[in-house]
């Protein structure tokens, strides 16, 4: 039976459509998810699918407090990710320190758009103990938050949300990149077999691989994105001068994972136990390799 990878329809996710697109459903299926790292891992956890390519931080969050329905195999991404701080078209707000107190719009519950703005309340030097949020579900429900004023403001990362503002939908007031590289793997840790994950992990390896070369990025990783994103040219030129991706995709950095850990507890997202976190609770070392 195909893996069912679950993914989030972005520009990021551009090697593993290319990979799709050659597969053909042979060895894997796509499960679209567009509410984000959120829906990946409410679906791994109703084994609606047996592999996440997802954000991070709400990745390495959810085993912290506690959830057994996945492990890290891999890593994709190794850059941050660039959360723009967006709100409506006509509101008050002008900038992040305006938005102290204020309610928070997130797409759910343990997702990007909730643990960066622990991670925004950390940097602005505000008390986490009572952040207020409002889960909207979507971009579109996240967009309508700010313009009818149940929410002040919601974070999205800044090319994907960049359309809306340019459309006069919504407005920037500033952005909060990622303390850590902001894209990993996960999989259910008995659903998928080892031989067909570490099969997957390989093979994907060889078009991040593909996709991260210069040659690539000169021309063809433009026009790929152009077209399937219908992102202007200019935006896709930007956001490749930012990006980099692993050029392993089943080797995971220890450091990604305790830095993390560090961050988000200091945000008062995550408690630590006694004793602290021990690394390699957050791997499947049957199918990852950790390195320091």
């Amino acid at each position: 039976m195909p893996l069912r990878v679950g993914y989030v329809r972005e520009h990021f996710s551009s090697p593993l459509l290319q990979f799709a697109e050659a597969d053909g459903g042979k060895t894997f299926t796509l499960v679209e998810c567009p509410s984000g790292t959120g829906q990946l891992i409410q679906r791994l956890t109703n084994d609606e699918i047996d592999v996440a390519i997802a954000l991070t931080d709400p990745l390495i969050s959810g085993i912290a407090k506690g959830s057994d329905a996945y492990k890290l195999v891999g890593t994709y991404v190794t850059t941050p990710l660039n959360w723009a701080v967006i709100t409506g078209k006509d509101s008050k707000f002008q900038q992040i320190s305006e938005l102290e107190g204020t309610t928070l719009g997130i797409s759910r519950l343990g997702s990007g758009s909730q643990t960066m703005a622990y991670v925004m309340a950390l940097q602005q030097g505000w008390s986490t103990d009572n952040l207020d949020f409002r889960v909207n579900n979507d971009i579109r429900g996240l967009i309508d938050s700010v313009n009818d004023g149940s929410t002040s403001a919601f974070m999205w990362e800044w090319f994907t949300t960049k359309p809306w503002a340019d459309a006069g939908e919504v407005r920037f007031i500033g952005s909060v990149p990622t303390p850590w590289p902001s894209w990993m793997i996960a999989a259910h840790p008995t659903r998928a077999s080892p031989d067909a994950l570490r099969a997957f992990l390989d093979e994907l390896t060889k078009y991040v691989r593909a996709f991260d070369s210069q040659e690539r990025r000169a021309h063809e990783d433009v026009e790929f994105i152009k077209v399937k994103f219908g992102y202007p040219e200019e935006d896709v030129k930007a956001w490749l001068n930012t990006v980099g991706y692993t050029h392993d995709c089943s080797v995971i950095s220890s450091e990604t994972i305790s830095e993390t850990l560090s961050v988000l507890e200091k945000a008062g997202f995550i408690k630590s136990p006694e004793g602290g976190f021990d690394v390699k609770q957050f791997v499947n070392p049957k199918i990852a390799t950790l390195t320091p």
